[in-house]
């Protein structure tokens, strides 16, 4: 079935491609004929795409000039407008990264040239004014791709423009080197900048796909989520959203300065071969690496280097670090939505029995050291790491992974409460816990793991037969066919009205500070339900974890 419906896309896809060349070519197709390939005008040119099961589509739309020479590490510029009509019927190229995430990143590729961005549109007419979702991929910020999220069903079933798109990554998209720094221009959060970029492209162009540009929700998941918390927090992006939604951790913590970021910029120039170089003749230097390079330094399949730090504090993207601008006001008031899935953790523990050779569980002994070395830091109080292991104890969960993934998951989502409860009191929070404990693995199955509500599970519920940018797609049966109707539903109301109920607080209540009120959203099968904050609390132990 599934390769059935991947030949029907790539015909479609083929006589998309058809029908513009004729056209291109002079053909005199009849109205009906031509009506198939829709043509957009664009600020910069026009664009053809094509339609599928009635949302128009147009992929690999540019957004800004490729980022290569003298452009790299510089603030996105607008792209070369062009005469005629472009195909946009295929992703464009995703952006320069690694596998370090698993079958979750793209295949890797040293492509630079690779700001494009895709527009799912049930109704092309510029008075629809329909609700506008800008949506960010995840993978950490040094790795994903924006083709594996099919934006149809959010655009059909809730009548709603979705806009997804590729941003640089890792030491492409964030770095920090004093030579680059102090050259003039906004510097450091590249990748931050290209999300500015798009959210500025939807603005002024949005409109002719039947999109209203005063009515943005920018959302995301997990590293996506963490951006849109940044896009509500830079001064650059206020009044470009009008609704944000994390899915899976807005940011609660501090953000590396300027000069720890540059600390480590410069350990990248230098083993890049540019270290023994200043000012102009080192910035040169690194715009002369190849990319290849440049990504053999931002890790391996399997990791992350120490150069990759993701998002700083610039000064001018990121001016304030997040706990304290969420903590005084200093960000965009608008609704926010904001939740988890239970078994967080369960996500790097795939990663780790994917990479390991052979794959097994993990052992209760790796898991003891792993607490043991976490929490016998000096960053935490004495005798912690023993006080995690009473709370966690492996005896008392079905297999180490179990217990690994408590006692993972739980300090996170105890802040993301904490943060709800902040900004509970300045706008309108909707919590959410996401709970289906079967939802379809996109990863090979491997021995004794169990995934539960993993850490990206929940893609796959908004943007159908999500797979990362290697696993494997499921289709979603059953209950979670309803679940996932139910999800889309309350997201793109919350696109229309800013409340996911659309009106009033039946299933989803607003979030409040009385601890005793069920107003957090329990999203599972065969039913919604909701529990209060104190209950969350008790049971994932977030006196203890917000005490330290």
């Amino acid at each position: 079935m599934i390769r059935k419906l991947s030949c029907l896309a790539g015909v479609r896809r083929w006589l998309g491609y058809s029908v513009l060349a004729w056209l291109m070519m002079g053909g005199t197709w009849g109205v009906a004929r031509a009506a198939q390939t829709p043509v957009v005008q664009t600020e910069y040119g026009k664009v053809a795409g094509f339609y599928n099961a009635g949302v128009a589509e147009f992929l690999g739309v540019r957004y800004a000039k490729p980022p290569v020479g003298q452009l790299r590490w510089m603030p996105p510029e607008p792209p070369t407008p062009w005469n005629g009509v472009r195909a946009a019927t295929a992703y464009g190229n995703r952006c320069a990264q690694i596998t370090t995430l698993g079958v979750f990143a793209g295949p890797a590729t040293n492509t630079e040239d690779c700001l494009f961005l895709n527009v799912f549109s049930p109704d092309l007419q510029s008075t629809a004014n329909l609700p506008v979702i800008v949506w960010i991929h995840g993978g950490g910020n040094l790795d994903g791709e924006s083709n594996d999220y099919d934006g149809g069903k959010m655009a059909t079933q809730g009548n709603t423009v979705v806009v997804t798109f590729n941003y640089r990554l890792n030491l492409m998209g964030f770095l920090a080197v004093a030579s680059l720094d102090q050259e003039g221009h906004t510097f450091g959060n590249y990748g931050l900048m290209d999300q500015q970029m798009v959210l500025n492209w939807v603005r002024q162009n949005i409109a002719n796909f039947g999109g209203d540009p005063n009515n943005v929700t920018m959302g995301g998941q997990s590293a996506g989520a963490e951006d849109t918390g940044f896009a509500m927090l830079s001064p650059p992006a206020a009044g470009l959203i009008q609704r944000g939604i994390c899915e899976s951790f807005c940011p609660t913590g501090n953000l590396p300065t300027l000069s720890a970021a540059e600390a480590i910029g410069q350990e990248f120039a230098t083993a890049a071969g540019c270290g023994g170089k200043t000012g102009a003749a080192q910035a040169a230097c690194l715009r002369r690496l190849p990319a290849s390079t440049v990504e053999a330094l931002a890790g391996t399949a399997s990791a992350a280097s120490p150069f990759v730090i993701g998002p700083m504090l610039d000064g001018t993207i990121l001016p304030v670090q997040p706990p304290t601008a969420w903590a005084d006001g200093q960000f965009s008031h608008i609704p926010l939505m904001n939740g988890n899935v239970q078994d967080e953790e369960n996500f790097g523990l795939a990663i780790t029995e994917y990479f390991s050779n052979p794959r097994q569980p993990p052992t209760v002994a790796q898991y003891t050291s792993a607490i043991t070395n976490t929490y016998s830091s000096p960053s935490y109080p004495p005798g912690t790491a023993q006080k995690v292991l009473r709370l966690y104890p492996p005896y008392a969960f079905p297999s180490a992974q179990l217990a690994w993934d408590r006692a993972g998951t739980d300090p996170g989502i105890c802040k993301e409460m904490a943060l709800n409860t902040t900004l509970a009191a300045q706008i309108p929070v909707y919590a959410y816990l996401f709970d289906d404990q079967t939802p379809p693995m996109y990863f090979p199955p491997m021995p004794g793991f169990l995934p539960l509500a993993y850490h990206t599970s929940d893609i796959q519920f908004l943007f159908p037969l999500y797979h990362g940018g290697q696993g494997t797609p499921h289709p979603l049966l059953g209950a979670q066919a309803t679940l996932s109707d139910q999800l889309v539903s309350a997201w793109t109301k919350f696109a229309w009205t800013g409340n996911p109920n659309g009106a009033g607080s039946t299933p989803w209540p607003v979030y409040g500070e009385n601890p005793n009120k069920s107003d957090i959203l329990l999203e599972n099968v065969p039913y919604l339900q909701t529990e209060s904050a104190a209950q969350f609390n008790a049971a994932h132990h977030c006196g203890f974890w917000n005490s330290l």
